[in-house]
């Protein structure tokens, strides 16, 4: 986790306290349900939220480190740390359980955590994705394939279409959460031998978490191969909202701008320039969101009943890839509340190409009057040809065209050059995209 990157509330679900404190409930409502069981005595699973519910501070967590500087294992650290305040009692902790119990649990717990925050961001931009369509729902601007004008659309329809994407991404992110919200206390190797199947239904219970069917001696990884997978495509609907405010913004087009706030400046040797930096920020930071996908993909093949190849990439991406995204779509939600739009050059692009915009109104209109498709393409790529070389104005030498005008009198080609024709159907897309 870089801090440039980084947000409290995410980086603190990552954090020792956080682990350590998850770890802790596990193992308390663990002793809670083997206590129910008959299987350990009442009083040392009381002895446990008595004497372990205690914050873990900055001393503990050095006490951490170092046992496991000397044992070389992270979870025995933590239950030799915690015995030393429970006392006898703490031989009845983690009975017939194995560490992936604690560390699978755990990482359940912090993803749907992660997952929690990342819906919240998610339902932020919405909302601004929202506003702004409605604002510029009426705002006919250039459409654009290939990078080359096309026909007229409208600025709320970008919007829209920006709000639609990121509506199917929290819808996706719901389920990839659901999928990796599981929960396993089903000991070595997954068959419950030395643990009752009860406890973990108990310790799911209090978690809010799913039991896990069937595990071996971890959770199988396809359920987060597909929670990373999820947030590597919400990192790519990131960046091509990104990718389009930075087209938008070029020089040429300048149909809108991110914000430049006072004194903020854009080049240390170009005072002139206002460049679009947080939204290239955002084009790198998908890359990475993106590339956290194919380690936890590759997790998924592990050996036998268990091995341990997962446990470093996920120590890496857990924090990474969830820190990253959080900041990234907070930072375009910003970027999208506060983008500056210039309506002015957006009518100048509309008008730029004298009417070419109108093409395929002109090629409808002669096969309605009876020429063939092949000839009415011919007829209108024609005239195109010569506003592309800067010769006039489309409307005026298609007038001027005898095969045109022997089909289409002036008034009918003046009345195809509308530009509301474009526009007639955007509240039945608006009513279909919010309802």
């Amino acid at each position: 986790m870089i801090p440039r990157y980084s947000r409290p509330a995410m980086t603190a679900i990552w954090q020792p306290e956080n682990r350590f404190h998850i770890w802790y409930l596990i193992e308390a409502h663990a002793c809670d349900a083997q206590a129910a069981l008959g299987v350990i005595p009442a009083e040392a699973a009381q002895a446990v939220w008595a004497k372990g519910d205690l914050p873990y501070t900055p001393a503990r967590i050095a006490r951490i480190d170092a046992i496991e500087a000397e044992v070389k294992h992270d979870v025995i650290a933590f239950l030799t740390e915690l015995s030393e305040h429970i006392g006898d009692h703490s031989r009845f902790v983690h009975q017939g359980m194995t560490s992936s119990d604690v560390l699978d649990t755990c990482l359940a717990v912090q993803l749907t955590q992660a997952a929690d925050i990342l819906l919240d961001d998610l339902d932020k931009l919405l909302a601004a994705c929202e506003r702004r369509a409605r604002e510029t729902k009426d705002l006919v601007c250039m459409g654009r394939s290939h990078g080359i004008h096309a026909e007229p659309v409208t600025m709320g329809l970008k919007f829209a279409g920006f709000y639609a994407e990121f509506k199917r991404a929290r819808e996706r992110l719901v389920a990839a959460r659901a999928e990796v919200a599981t929960c396993a206390i089903s000991g070595a190797v997954g068959t419950f031998a030395n643990v009752d199947p009860r406890v973990e239904a108990h310790v799911a219970d209090k978690l809010g978490l799913a039991v896990e069917p069937i595990s071996t001696q971890v959770i199988p990884r396809d359920r987060h191969a597909q929670f990373f997978a999820t947030l590597g495509v919400i990192a790519s609907s990131v960046e091509r909202v990104a990718t389009e405010i930075r087209h938008l913004q070029r020089t040429e087009v300048r149909e809108a701008e991110e914000y430049f706030s006072p004194g903020q400046k854009g080049s240390s040797a170009m005072p002139h320039k206002r460049n679009p930096v947080l939204t290239e920020n955002l084009c790198g930071l998908a890359r990475m969101v993106r590339s956290y996908a194919l380690p936890a993909m590759e997790n998924v093949a592990l050996w036998h009943e268990r091995d341990i190849s997962h446990s470093s990439v996920e120590r890496m991406i857990g924090p990474d890839a969830t820190v990253t995204l959080d900041f990234a779509l907070a930072r375009l939600t910003g970027v999208i509340d506060k983008l500056v739009v210039y309506p002015d050059a957006v009518e100048r692009n509309l008008n730029q190409l004298g009417g070419l915009i109108f093409s395929q109104r002109v090629l409808l209109a002669l096969t309605q009057a009876g020429v063939s498709r092949e000839d009415s393409y011919r007829l209108v790529q024609r005239n195109a040809m010569r506003v592309w070389a800067g010769e006039g104005a489309f409307l005026d030498f298609l007038k001027a065209d005898p095969e045109v005008a022997a089909r289409l009198d002036a008034a009918t080609l003046e009345g195809i050059f509308d530009m509301a024709y474009h526009t007639k159907h955007v509240d039945t897309i608006f009513a279909r995209v919010f309802g």
